[in-house]
């Protein structure tokens, strides 16, 4: 196996773990939404959604990604994604949940999945694509320790 299979490998599950975590954010953010308000689905989904973006995007640019990019365009590609990504999952989730009775929380882990594999697919060719690593090279050079 190649050096770069071997990084590529090492990369993904960075991602997963990263977004594991999103996920658990996501998750108990829901939960307490669904629990302890008397909201539909879609604006407890859309709000869980919107903080584990945010911590998904933190961790994986500098973690995973090692990328030096400008953080606003990176945020802004990003945020392509989530306005074709948001609207989509959140009128299905709303409609699964609430025509079709579908439970809320396997809509909400069914969605996750979803973001996860396709979220990861277009930052590592699309957002980081070309700075991948980028951040990872300067800190070597200047002699930081590398995380």
């Amino acid at each position: 196996m190649s050096e770069n299979n071997k990084r590529e490998i090492v990369r993904t599950l960075k991602y997963l773990a990263f977004a594991s975590s999103a996920g658990v954010i996501e998750m108990t953010m829901f939960t307490l939404l669904e629990q302890l308000t008397d909201w539909n689905y879609w604006p407890c989904y859309l709000l869980a959604l919107v903080m584990s973006v945010v911590w998904n995007f933190t961790l994986n640019r500098r973690f995973t990604f090692h990328s030096n990019n400008n953080i606003t365009v990176a945020m802004i590609k990003v945020f392509i994604y989530y306005v074709v990504f948001t609207p989509f999952s959140t009128v299905l989730g709303n409609h699964l949940v609430e025509s079709l009775l579908w439970n809320a929380y396997l809509v909400t882990a069914m969605s996750l999945a979803v973001n996860c594999v396709t979220e990861y697919l277009y930052q590592r060719l699309f957002v980081f694509g070309k700075s991948v690593d980028s951040l990872k090279n300067i800190e070597k050079d200047e002699g930081a320790v590398v995380l």
